[in-house]
């Protein structure tokens, strides 16, 4: 009897210490929650929807995906409709008698020509797009993006910043803070030491490769993602209609260090461009000058 109390006072207990671990699991978390801010090229805090197009391909990928879901959503609601009003309006219980017939040629032809315009339809609408993705030609700058476990190489193979290369890692900083659990900042595991520069209102030509294992070069803002295989060759393209920072995130599993492996991408104006290609051109210049004199001196 005295251990029968002992539990019938302890359940109360438990029932208070339940909601009690969740508020303050929640008001833990909450600083860390709203210490966060959107990015305006995204991720954005509690994004539901795709991210903000900044390309004329992103904004039709996102009119199709909403089209689609329309659609989808259109044929639930009447073949559910058409069959909870059959059980509730032919029920038994209200003195409906069961029709017996073998078949009904007009339904057949029905439910056969129905689905096949509508899946027609959906694919007139998606085909424009899909042929428009694979369009890289007259592009105005080609780079080919290599991908590395676990970071992406560049070269500027043509149009203005020809033969710039180098080499975009996870900013160190960034990693030294996943190693200490301590996680900090609106871009974090975004920020890389050198971010791909791209002028706006360019067609980009993106070549994707790999060295080591299949990788996948995605920038959800632009509606890209290309897969990197080593052996192989692929290509995508994009053309930024505005300015600003624009993340994404190698898009294949490669690796343990596979979350280690951000893309930024930095739209800058025409002007602001080609004063970075000239900056990169001296510091490539100034790379070779050196380069006798260290060897010299070994």
């Amino acid at each position: 009897m005295t251990t029968m109390r002992r539990h019938a006072r302890s359940r109360p207990l438990a029932a208070r210490a339940v909601p009690c671990a969740l508020a303050a699991l929640g008001a833990a978390a909450l600083p860390a929650w709203a210490q966060v801010a959107s990015l305006p090229g995204g991720p954005a805090v509690n994004q539901l929807n795709l991210h903000p197009p900044v390309t004329a391909i992103a904004e039709q990928q996102q009119w199709l995906h909403w089209m689609m879901l329309v659609i989808c959503g259109a044929i639930f609601l009447g073949v559910f409709g058409v069959m909870f009003y059959s059980i509730l309006k032919h029920r038994k219980s209200v003195g409906h008698k069961a029709a017996h017939f073998h078949e009904s040629l007009s339904v057949e032809v029905a439910w056969t020509v129905v689905p096949f315009v509508i899946v027609i339809l959906m694919g007139a609408m998606a085909t424009r797009t899909v042929v428009a993705q694979k369009d890289t030609s007259n592009a105005d700058i080609t780079i080919k993006a290599t991908g590395y476990q676990w970071f992406w190489g560049y070269d500027y193979l043509k149009g203005e910043g020809e033969g710039i290369g180098f080499l975009s890692r996870l900013d160190p900083a960034h990693r030294a803070m996943s190693d200490a659990g301590q996680p900090s900042g609106d871009d974090y595991l975004l920020k890389v030491d050198n971010p791909l520069v791209v002028p706006v209102d360019k067609k980009v030509r993106v070549i994707t490769t790999a060295s080591d294992v299949i990788h996948a070069w995605m920038v959800p803002s632009f509606g890209v993602k290309q897969d990197a295989i080593p052996g192989f060759v692929r290509d995508t393209w994009f053309r930024a209609n505005r300015t600003g920072d624009f993340y994404g995130q190698c898009a294949e599993l490669c690796g343990k260090e596979h979350a280690y492996m951000p893309i930024h991408v930095k739209v800058v104006s025409h002007e602001d461009y080609s004063a970075w290609v000239a900056t990169q051109r001296k510091a490539m210049q100034a790379r070779a000058d050196t380069a006798p004199a260290i060897v010299a001196a070994r």
